[in-house]
């Protein structure tokens, strides 16, 4: 997350905290807040053309556990998110559009959530209607997986398994829809 994202996510929890609001927002402050002392020891993003492996077997939402090889020759977006974060509710539906419309040309989408819990995270997918497949960032995924500094983070593989783009910070439309440049 760039510094000025940073700053308006502050911006954004501090206004919070100064009239009345609902619990939810003064969650989305505090979560901000612990994201940004998280973010101080977070991996840097991967370099583009960089080898990235995906472990083999990834426990998604719902018990079903995706095996990695199967994706073996596809684009795979790899995507960090919350539930709380809203510019990842801004992204998040423009990364389903593109699934939807680029799954049959081999484009895969694995969205890792950063929620403290991942009971959190069905109910609000269901209300979204997302499709891609989602697991929860636990702490032994996330020693595989970790995760790098902001939030959304976008990381796309391409079919040889090496780094073709990464990215953190909100993308907009237009950058989510070009990933498609990449299958």
């Amino acid at each position: 997350m760039d510094q000025s994202r940073r700053t308006q996510l502050k911006w954004f929890g501090a206004a919070l905290g100064a009239v009345a609001v609902p619990a939810w927002a003064q969650n989305v402050a505090e979560q901000a807040n612990a994201l940004e002392k998280k973010d101080k020891k977070a991996v840097p993003l991967p370099k583009e053309g960089s080898v990235f492996a995906l472990p083999p077997t990834v426990e998604l939402l719902g018990g079903k556990t995706l095996h990695t090889k199967d994706w073996a020759g596809k684009v795979i977006v790899l995507e960090y998110w919350a539930t709380w974060c809203p510019f990842c509710a801004r992204q998040m539906p423009h990364v389903e559009a593109l699934y939807k419309k680029e799954h049959s040309r081999g484009l895969e989408v694995l969205a890792l959530s950063i929620d403290k819990k991942a009971a959190d995270i069905a109910p609000f997918l269901k209300s979204k209607n997302y499709t891609f497949p989602v697991a929860w960032l636990s702490p032994a995924l996330a020693k595989v997986l970790p995760k790098p500094a902001g939030l959304p983070v976008t990381i796309v593989i391409g079919r040889d398994g090496r780094v073709k783009m990464a990215d953190s910070g909100e993308l907009f439309a237009e950058d989510i829809a070009g990933i498609a440049k990449f299958l």
